[in-house]
């Protein structure tokens, strides 16, 4: 579906801080995304697991490398309150958030009644934004994103939304989602949610892939790197 062929991507910024005033977020990334898989991507913060999400849903470009895409495949990342606008209606963001992620005006128009109730607003659905709770906002970035139809679906640590009763509905609508013909690449620093949900997991290591393989063995490794 999708193959990333030696990406990497470099930035300026202080030379106090980084190699030159070069900031390497990613050097010489490959892997390839099958069909119909889940893959997990790990690692700490701030490694570049987030940019590289964005490269492959041509949000980003490299500085140098390839991404290869199955001619006529849509990618789109699953984060929450993209395109959020705070003075409009929970209505009004979830229509532009789908048209965001790749759907047509007609297309996120038809997904709105489904939005209002899987998010659980109600009434609240149809007022501003910035009247929303934090939980409240996350709910309908969530759902928004989680019904628009791709052939890719990017996720960003996204199953942490809401309340303890949401997260189970979050993550079991996910569940019913990856089950099917979706294509994933999964984002979290959850181990529960990677083993559970992940068929193959690779680990993002300042800016490097460092191992790839079966999530539990990945897993493992990279945990006994964090008590090393």
């Amino acid at each position: 579906m999708l193959e990333l062929q030696n990406v990497s991507l470099n930035f300026e910024a202080s030379k106090d801080s980084f190699d030159d005033g070069i900031h390497h977020v990613l050097r010489d990334v490959s892997f390839k995304l099958y069909e119909n898989e889940t893959l997990g991507i790990i690692g700490r913060n701030g490694v570049g697991k987030t940019t590289m999400l964005r490269i492959m849903a041509d949000i980003l470009g490299p500085t140098s490398g390839t991404v290869i895409k199955y001619p006529g495949k849509t990618a789109s990342l699953l984060t929450i309150g993209l395109g959020h606008k705070p003075d409009l209606s929970g209505r009004d963001n979830a229509l532009l958030s789908s048209m965001l992620q790749g759907a047509s005006k007609a297309e996120a128009q038809s997904y709105l009644e489904e939005i209002k109730a899987f998010s659980e607003l109600g009434d609240s659905f149809e007022e501003p934004v910035k009247t929303y709770s934090a939980g409240m906002k996350s709910r309908l970035g969530f759902t928004t994103a989680l019904l628009t139809h791709v052939d890719i679906l990017l996720v960003d640590e996204v199953l942490s939304v809401g309340d303890a009763e949401f997260r189970a509905k979050a993550e079991q609508a996910m569940r019913e989602r990856i089950s099917g013909d979706q294509t994933v690449v999964f984002v979290s620093h959850t181990d529960a949610q990677v083993k559970s949900l992940c068929d193959r997991v690779i680990w993002i290591d300042e800016g490097r892939l460092r191992l790839e393989g079966e999530p539990e063995f990945v897993l493992s490794e990279y945990r006994d790197s964090l008590r090393q």
